[in-house]
């Protein structure tokens, strides 16, 4: 069974790349490049929410993920969100951004209804929802990703 891991991070630095760069370093994957898949959870797979990724293998290697991102100049903040319904078949992610988390959160969950009634012969037994919020000061860019990353990293060649 492969388990597909939830991380969230936050940067902040003089750029926007530089700002999603350094909240990808706070999740312990600025080191891949990494490959966004849409939203579905092969059945086999298990979710496990880790905060920060353990090492999955060498640098420059490619990582499938599902990234919720968002991103700010100037003072502010911003959160991402990522929600996940699964059950004894395959399961689904939703993801939203946005400047209120209350709004991200909801945002999901609505997602997340929309996609289980797409899927009606489909069974779902448990949802979790987590938002990663940052609060920017002023200086630079700030960026808040929430991430469910598959497996460990592949060679790209």
């Amino acid at each position: 069974m492969s388990t597909i891991r939830i991380v969230h991070g936050v940067g902040d630095a003089p750029t926007k790349m530089a700002s999603y760069d350094a909240a990808l370093a706070d999740a312990n994957v600025h080191n891949y490049n990494l490959v966004a898949v849409s939203s579905v959870i092969p059945a086999d797979a298990t979710v496990e929410e880790v905060g920060t990724a353990p090492d999955l293998g060498p640098a420059g290697n490619r990582l499938t993920v599902v990234e919720a991102r968002a991103t700010i100049g100037g003072v502010g903040s911003v959160s991402a969100g990522l929600g996940w319904a699964t059950g004894p078949g395959p399961g689904l992610f939703y993801e939203a951004s946005g400047e209120d988390p209350t709004a991200v959160r909801r945002s999901v969950v609505v997602g997340l209804d929309a996609g289980r009634d797409l899927r009606d012969d489909w069974e779902f037994t448990d949802e979790q929802v987590t938002v990663t919020t940052a609060e920017a000061d002023g200086e630079g860019y700030t960026t808040a990703v929430t991430l469910a990353v598959y497996g460990d990293s592949e060679s790209i060649f």
